[in-house]
């Protein structure tokens, strides 16, 4: 096996190079990389699709609607297989425009990634935030062998030309793979990836008493050429502790403190 050669890049570095004529939005992202938020302004007309309740504020006369952006089903696909919400929220810009301002549920940091027409984008559970109106979602089956542990067996693929806003839990990294190259990511810790980079998914450990032991689920491990997006803290991994130091949570005031915090997933 080849030996891992892994580059961590500078935040500035992490968004793809944008395609041709596609305008990138302007998006100003504050108070990184523990409590992010973005602020996208936005020209007269142009339009912002977020996760909804994503929205912090906004300006004066901005239009707001949602839907389920492609009809009920797809709606269904995304929310119960891909982890985000049924509705998706879209804002339009007035004729003087304006501004947009959104965050994270959870606490961690904001990447701006410009997407290209021909690499579309795999992104796991509950980390698009937003996107611009030229990039589609869709959900797309992530080649999972064990969908128990709560980290799911669907991916959000993004396609098309545009902006989109990624979000996570903690601080965002990025691992960069010649081709050939290998990493291991456990998959809690998976942001994004290159839709057509080579990956599959396993348990850490051989057998049910080892993957106890380890205290690992399920890893990715990606080969290059390619790069994927990691964050630095498992959502999984909050809900099981607080799920642990609250062992009534399913029947008290608990649950309502774990759906809170977890944004209801």
């Amino acid at each position: 096996m080849l030996a891992v050669a892994v580059t961590v890049a500078a935040l500035d570095e992490m968004a793809p190079a944008r395609a041709g004529s596609v305008r990138a939005m302007n998006v100003d992202v504050r108070h990184s990389p523990s409590f992010a938020a973005a602020r996208v302004t936005l020209a007269p007309g142009e339009q912002l699709r977020a996760e909804s309740g994503a929205m912090m504020a906004m300006s004066q006369a901005m239009s707001l609607q949602s839907s389920t952006q492609g009809g009920l089903m797809k709606g269904l696909k995304r929310s119960f297989l891909g982890g985000e919400s049924l509705f998706i929220s879209t804002f339009t810009a007035p004729p003087a425009g304006g501004w947009v301002d959104v965050a994270h549920h959870l606490a961690g940091d904001v990447i701006v990634s410009e997407l290209r027409a021909s690499q579309p984008l795999s992104i796991t559970k509950g980390c698009w935030l937003a996107s611009s109106d030229g990039v589609e979602l869709d959900t797309k089956w992530g080649g999972f062998k064990n969908l128990f542990g709560g980290e799911g067996g669907f991916l959000v693929r993004a396609s098309g030309s545009g902006t989109v806003l990624l979000a996570c839990y903690g601080a965002i990294d990025r691992v960069d793979l010649a081709a050939g190259e290998m990493v291991t990511i456990d998959t809690g810790h998976v942001v994004a990836f290159q839709a057509d980079m080579t990956s599959a998914i396993r348990k850490v450990a051989g057998g049910v008493v080892q993957t106890l032991k380890s205290g690992e689920g399920l890893v990715f491990d990606f080969t290059g050429p390619g790069w994927v997006m990691t964050q630095t803290r498992n959502p999984g991994a909050l809900e099981a502790w607080i799920k642990g130091i609250m062992p009534g949570e399913t029947g008290g005031a608990g649950g309502g403190v774990l759906g809170g915090l977890l944004g209801g997933r």
